[in-house]
């Protein structure tokens, strides 16, 4: 009910009383409100949660003081001023709904409570940032057909899609200890390569370093051990999604990876967005999930989900490249 269901806080004709919420270039709109955890930038200040509106983040942990939300929004904020986000993500859909709900009313142009909030923001440029929540677990799954298919190409350039692919999800477990939060500089990773006509491997920094554009998922409640969660249930236990690098090591995992998969190539650094986006702000951008007319297949793993309307988002994700300290977008993607 409140992943896909279209309310209040959606209207396109919303605005804020922070001003730089209603650009028209604006990441962060009140229509948005993406959570995070932050604190300010140089400070010996405990991580509490955020959320961003225009150029600035409300601080979550100041506002849970003023005592101005009840019932279940109530509970959501007092979950959102601890350092890390994870008891929030797990409340479960209505408490994060309520707190949505409330934030936007106190955020709309025409909010009695603008002159109460407005001390407890913060510019963006004035914060630093950690993971949204501990990381417990990490996997890593080819995201679609065409990314299965040009990350293949890069080991099996005569055979790229494995015939698995259509049938059941791919994925594989990575290293939770290493996810940073994006602008993380981290060293760059050794191992064993083997050079073109080489026959012996060789210790050496990578000379392939890469990476991968996707779209991280945050799942808030979890499922006891042994236990699986039914595909319908399934969307009820995501909390929201960020953008995240895939870093990839490309030479050592070509000379390592099989046959039990990536290890030192992949294992030194993912980073993520600090911005987590819900998904009952994607609401408006989901459209109906569909296979293609010529696709034959019967009794896939995924199968079970075609009565129900799964869908996708339809945003668009850039890429920028730092040199000189100037940016340059290099890929942007289509809806």
């Amino acid at each position: 009910m409140y992943l896909n269901t279209i309310n209040a806080t959606h209207d396109p004709a919303l605005r804020s009383w922070v001003s730089s919420a209603n650009a028209p270039a604006s990441d962060f709109p009140i229509q948005n409100l993406p959570f995070c955890a932050f604190r300010r930038a140089r400070s010996a200040e405990g991580f509490r949660g955020g959320v961003a509106i225009g150029d600035q983040v409300l601080d979550l942990g100041a506002l849970q003081g003023l005592g101005l939300f009840d019932g279940l929004a109530a509970q959501a904020l007092a979950a959102c001023a601890q350092p890390v986000l994870n008891t929030f993500m797990g409340l479960g859909a209505p408490a994060q709904a309520g707190l949505r709900a409330a934030l936007s009313a106190a955020l709309r142009a025409d909010s009695a409570l603008a002159q109460q909030v407005r001390p407890r923001l913060i510019p963006q440029d004035a914060a630093e940032y950690r993971v949204a929540a501990q990381v417990g677990d990490y996997t890593d799954f080819n995201a679609s057909i065409h990314h299965a298919t040009a990350v293949g190409r890069l080991f099996r350039p005569d055979n790229p899609l494995l015939p698995n692919y259509k049938w059941v999800p791919l994925a594989y477990h990575g290293r939770a200890s290493s996810i940073r939060a994006s602008g993380y500089d981290f060293a760059r990773p050794v191992g064993q390569v083997l050079p073109p006509g080489a026959t012996r491997p060789e210790l050496a920094a990578t000379r392939r370093l890469d990476y991968e554009l996707e779209v991280g998922v945050f799942v808030g409640r979890g499922n006891e051990l042994g236990r699986s969660v039914p595909l319908a249930q399934a969307e009820a236990h995501v909390f929201g999604l960020c953008l995240l690098n895939d870093w990839s090591a490309r030479d050592i995992q070509a000379w390592e990876y099989q046959p039990l998969g990536p290890f030192l190539a992949k294992n030194f650094a993912t980073t993520v967005s600090p911005w987590v986006v819900t998904l009952e702000a994607l609401a408006p951008f989901r459209v109906p999930w569909s296979r293609p007319a010529d696709d034959s297949r019967r009794g896939s793993t995924l199968r079970a989900c075609a009565p129900q309307v799964l869908r996708r988002s339809g945003c668009r994700r850039r890429v920028f490249v730092i040199r000189g300290g100037r940016s340059r977008r290099c890929s942007r993607t289509t809806p």
